[in-house]
């Protein structure tokens, strides 16, 4: 049940044209021509106005509130983590969207989708449209969190955190953990982990040394950390050139994977993979090379995505609540002060692969 958040304060108030033409000392006019007529002045003079504008977080006049005396365009934003596209193809974030359009739908309210790389937004304003945000997941540029953060809107961040912000997320080192804990109980040692973007980097790769990404920014290093805490209580050791870290969850990077830790001698007796896709993949391979799962081989997923209940044999996995988390991240972003940040529980699901 939802309850009052004392200690959350509104946002401060955006800025008018009129505010910042006065501290840039230049005419409103010009701030607007900067913004949506740039051949009335030099690129000097434009230059130097964009530049100031983003210090004092303005991002140009919002479109819509030409026509609203109010300035409220009815739009909420959700950033994503990548480019759009890559959201079409995972099923994750295609139930979690399903899940904010649902509650967005009942409010009577809009949806802007906006993609997580500041290459979408070298000349634009685009991100001063929405009147509130919800940022599904770091965006891989990470830049682009000052400018939203700037414009002083109410914001939800899901799957990582923000000081001084609503966030939601859910237990997934619990989830890893249990899972990883389970399956030690059937296959012992001889496990190996396909990660999801663990590193810095966007290459597919051994562990290694490479360095990972920080625990409270990243859903996959929770998830491995998890895993290794699980290994370690049990006695088991995983080493570094047992985890891959793939840079997408998708079939072909987890075939890439999948290929490279099961032509490992010895064999994994046990995988684990940071999402069901992954592991969906993983499972192909193991038919094409003759690894028979369970006998052979044990495979657990995460995220509880349809298909892994269409798959043969069926996939065990750790059940996130997609659609429940879209519609939890709506109502906080549109009524903020009616909620605390929240970590929702995930369920570990034993089905065919290790049985």
């Amino acid at each position: 049940m939802s309850r009052k958040n004392p200690d959350k304060k509104a946002p401060p108030p955006r800025l008018t044209v009129k505010e910042v033409s006065e501290k840039l000392g230049v005419s409103t006019a010009t701030i607007s021509n900067a913004f949506n007529r740039p051949d009335q002045l030099s690129v000097e003079l434009r230059s130097r106005i964009l530049r100031e504008c983003e210090k004092l977080g303005y991002f140009g006049p919002n479109p819509a509130a030409r026509s609203l005396r109010t300035g409220s365009t009815g739009v909420v934003g959700v950033m994503l983590a990548e480019n759009m596209s890559y959201n079409f193809k995972d099923s994750c974030a295609i139930e979690f969207l399903e899940g904010v359009a649902s509650v967005l739908d009942e409010q009577k309210k809009n949806l802007l989708l906006m993609p997580g790389r500041q290459e979408f937004y070298a000349q634009s304003s685009l991100e001063a449209i929405p009147d509130r945000y919800i940022i599904y997941g770091p965006p891989r540029d990470l830049v682009l969190l000052p400018r939203i953060e700037a414009q002083r809107k109410p914001i939800v961040t899901v799957d990582f955190s923000l000081p001084n912000h609503l966030a939601l997320n859910v237990d997934n080192y619990r989830g890893a953990k249990e899972s990883a804990q389970r399956l030690f109980a059937k296959v012992g040692q001889d496990i190996a982990i396909i990660g999801l973007r663990l590193t810095l980097t966007d290459k597919f790769l051994r562990l290694d040394n490479h360095q990972l990404h920080d625990f409270e920014m990243s859903v996959s290093r929770q998830r491995l950390d998890g895993y290794l805490d699980a290994a370690k209580e049990a006695g088991i050791e995983i080493s570094n050139d047992h985890i891959w870290s793939t840079p997408e969850s998708t079939w072909n990077e987890g075939v890439k994977a999948a290929r490279n830790a099961l032509m490992n001698t010895p064999v994994p007796k046990g995988l684990l993979c940071q999402s069901d896709q992954l592991a969906l993949a993983a499972l192909s391979v193991a038919r094409e090379l003759g690894i028979r799962v369970p006998e052979d081989l044990k495979i657990v997923g995460f995220d509880g995505i349809p298909e892994t209940v269409r798959s043969h044999p069926t996939l065990s996995t750790v059940q996130q609540p997609s659609f429940e988390k879209g519609q939890l991240a709506a109502m906080m972003v549109l009524s903020p002060d009616n909620f605390s940040s929240r970590v929702l529980p995930v369920t570990y699901i034993d089905r065919e692969t290790t049985a």
